[in-house]
């Protein structure tokens, strides 16, 4: 089990300076991460409330999606891969991975993108399994069809997510208390808004969390 930091509660005087800050147009500076181990997916449950995070598993830090942008810089490109189970990642000659291979990523200073429902405890959830469905994917603010993530097993492609597809591939299950990696695919540079939500049954009552992740891209 991995040890896991929770997010500062502001409070107080704090709050108050952070508020002020807002009311005369700063911000605090979002976290970029760019590097390392990183669940980009990642569920709690607080008992009342499911939320999602952006767990650091290298540095033991958790984000909050709106606080987070995920880099994907140009040494994630690769050349777009051949065969026809690779159609969906578009026609173009490049494309930009965060592998599902620790090796890879760690080769090339990159994200090692992975999706967690560690945290999750059995015996909550109906079934012990939790859904994890793409929303609405945005690239430079227009709809885009640029997104995927798929699971390479030898000659095997296992695609979870496209956003590039009316209603398949959207929605996927996950056993709680598990983690997995898998391809994170961008066929253009750009800032990316990808969408998620968590969603399980508690009690036969529908227990659901919605965040979007922002992602920048660059050649």
């Amino acid at each position: 089990m991995h040890t896991r930091k929770r997010l500062m509660t502001v409070t107080g005087v704090a709050a108050t300076v952070l508020a002020v800050a807002g009311l005369n147009g700063s911000a605090v500076a979002a976290t970029t991460l760019s590097t390392g181990h990183v669940d980009l997916v990642d569920a709690d449950w607080d008992g009342a409330a499911l939320t999602l995070h952006v767990h650091d598993e290298t540095n033991a830090v958790e984000h909050n999606p709106a606080d987070a942008v995920l880099s994907v810089p140009a040494a994630a490109k690769i050349a777009r891969p051949t065969g026809t189970q690779y159609a969906f990642l578009g026609t173009g000659a490049q494309v930009w991975v965060l592998p599902q291979d620790q090796a890879a990523a760690t080769a090339k200073n990159i994200l090692w993108p992975g999706i967690s429902t560690e945290h999750l405890a059995t015996g909550v959830f109906a079934g012990n399994t939790v859904q994890y469905k793409l929303g609405t994917v945005t690239r430079d603010g227009a709809a885009t069809d640029d997104f995927s993530v798929y699971k390479v097993n030898g000659s095997t492609v296992d695609r979870y997510y496209d956003s590039g597809t009316a209603t398949s591939y959207k929605t996927k299950t996950f056993a709680v208390g598990a983690h997995d990696h898998a391809n994170w695919a961008f066929e253009e540079p750009g800032t990316y808004k990808v969408t998620f939500t968590v969603t399980g049954t508690v009690g036969g009552v529908t227990k659901t969390a919605t965040d979007t992740y922002t992602v920048t891209v660059t050649d």
